[in-house]
């Protein structure tokens, strides 16, 4: 197996520790989504309002909007659709989908400042800033992830017709349609970085989605019982699926999960010029998310509060090496808590209702024209249509 070179010294450690891990999860650099691929591949010469129709046609089942689609998109929707897997249970979601709504404040500020923190120090940022996406538009891709985590988590979003089905097939589209994309530039380095937006980076990312998001959002406050630890990694388990990550690299439960951040995080090299750009910009855009436009304000709450917590969550030695500035605050993780037991004791006094799913709802990306199908059409965000 040849081994990209940025991996090389990542990879001997994690040998060390669990071989059998650590060789599935270098191999999975080199692999995309051969379906996906495919698909798009075949949709690149059609003009975008086209592609646009064809793939809402696909989406919301309607087969006569199709039936001059290419044949490759009309195998996936309904000709030969990909096949529900064997494990799939849609009842044992709902333990998780209260766990989510009922602590949907503090799982969001963990996604924020902790889970997509532990994502980008990878080489996953090299995606993402090469796009320039992020930095185009980030706070709307921060509300799309906001959107994306609602629609799975609500009664039924991930039945076919639900939203969180869509917003999970339509993340596999457009995966497909970067990864082609970069993979064309001069600026990609296959042999030192594997496949653009590989299996193994998005089976590194669901596990950090569920596992982490557990993980970090308990050190906010958050709980939850046994059944809605699994039914939250049920959740994301079938959304990875949907997303189009195979299951030799997607997780089964919780340690699992962690297991694949552990070892996938030792393969990963150090956090890169690109990573260490990546976090602090999304960190500084958090503010933007929320509402918060002052910029006295909004620095105000980057440097007081959400680089301590950030720093709580991911530890010392990841956010000296990204460049996160030094926390004054001794015990952040615990006084974000009591500011927010305070915040939250204040509230029932003034008897005013749980404002959990109306911060998420502000925080989402939600537009009157629906989900947009739309595919970039150039690498770099600045060159492509809007989408």
């Amino acid at each position: 197996m040849k081994v990209p070179s940025d991996y090389i010294a990542g990879y001997e450690k994690a040998r060390l520790i669990d071989q059998e891990t650590a060789d599935n999860y270098i191999a999975h650099t080199h692999i995309g989504d051969p379906v996906m691929d495919a698909i798009v591949d075949e949709l690149a010469q059609l003009p975008q309002d086209r592609v646009h129709r064809y793939i809402q046609a696909g989406m919301e089942g309607n087969q006569d909007g199709m039936r001059e689609a290419p044949q490759l998109l009309r195998d996936f929707f309904f000709d030969a659709p990909p096949p529900d897997p064997e494990w799939l249970d849609h009842h044992v979601f709902a333990p998780g989908v209260r766990a989510f709504q009922r602590n949907s404040v503090a799982i969001l500020s963990a996604f924020v400042t902790g889970v997509l923190i532990d994502g980008f120090a990878t080489l996953i940022s090299k995606s993402f800033v090469q796009t320039g996406r992020i930095f185009d538009d980030g706070v709307w891709r921060l509300k799309q992830n906001n959107r994306h985590q609602m629609e799975i988590f609500w009664p039924g979003g991930l039945q076919r017709y639900g939203d969180g089905w869509k917003l999970s097939v339509r993340i596999r589209f457009v995966h497909a349609q970067v990864r082609r994309l970069l993979a064309q530039t001069e600026e990609w380095e296959h042999d030192a970085w594997g496949v653009p937006l590989s299996a193994a980076h998005m089976g590194y990312s669901v596990s950090c989605f569920a596992a982490r998001t557990v993980q970090h959002s308990e050190s906010l406050g958050a709980r939850y019982s046994p059944e809605e630890r699994a039914g939250f990694h049920d959740v994301w388990r079938y959304a990875g699926h949907l997303m189009g990550i195979p299951d030799s690299i997607l997780y089964t439960d919780e340690s699992h999960a962690l297991n694949i951040y552990r070892i996938g995080s030792l393969c990963e090299p150090p956090p890169t010029p690109d990573a260490i750009l990546m976090t602090n910009a999304l960190i500084n855009s958090a503010p933007l998310v929320a509402g918060i436009t002052d910029p006295d304000e909004r620095k105000k709450l980057v440097n007081g509060v959400i680089y301590p917590v950030s720093r709580g969550l991911i530890g010392n030695d990841l956010a000296g090496q990204l460049k996160f500035p030094a926390s004054k605050l001794p015990f952040p993780l615990f006084f974000y808590r009591l500011d927010q037991r305070i915040q939250k004791l204040r509230a029932q006094l003034r008897k005013e209702p749980p404002k959990n799913f109306a911060t998420l709802l502000e925080a989402s990306a939600y537009d009157d024209a629906g989900i947009s199908y739309r595919l970039p059409d150039h690498a770099h965000a600045e060159r492509s249509s809007r989408w």
